[in-house]
């Protein structure tokens, strides 16, 4: 009787940790994603180039994340606007367990120039 009950049992304990840790990967993949958009963002609102915004942005972010720069400082516009960098990633599953799209902005004021 011990034997069936492990049988059924086993797996779905298996099942529940392997969920678990898929969960606890998306949750640290979205906070990686909230520190790149952030440090971006700062990086671009001082002037930096594009290129190295998106190189810090990429340092900072999951494998394989996406960065998108919109605002003042890429366009040559008036100093003061924001700028928003947004960085988004899909996590992978493992075999049939779900992924997510996670994403993450951050808006920074462009600083104007002394």
């Amino acid at each position: 009787m011990v034997t069936a009950e492990l049988a059924v049992a086993i797996p779905s304990v298996v099942l529940v940790l392997a969920l678990c840790l898929v969960a606890a990967k998306a949750g640290v993949d979205q906070i990686r994603c909230v520190d790149a958009a952030r440090v971006a963002s700062r990086a671009a609102a001082r002037g930096d180039d594009p290129a190295r915004v998106r190189a810090l942005a990429s340092a900072s972010a999951p494998a394989g994340a996406n960065v998108r720069v919109e605002g003042a400082a890429t366009a040559g516009g008036d100093a003061g606007g924001g700028v928003r960098v947004t960085v988004s990633v899909r996590t992978g599953g493992w075999g049939a367990l779900p992924g997510w799209e996670l994403s993450a902005s951050a808006v920074t004021p462009v600083e104007l120039a002394p």
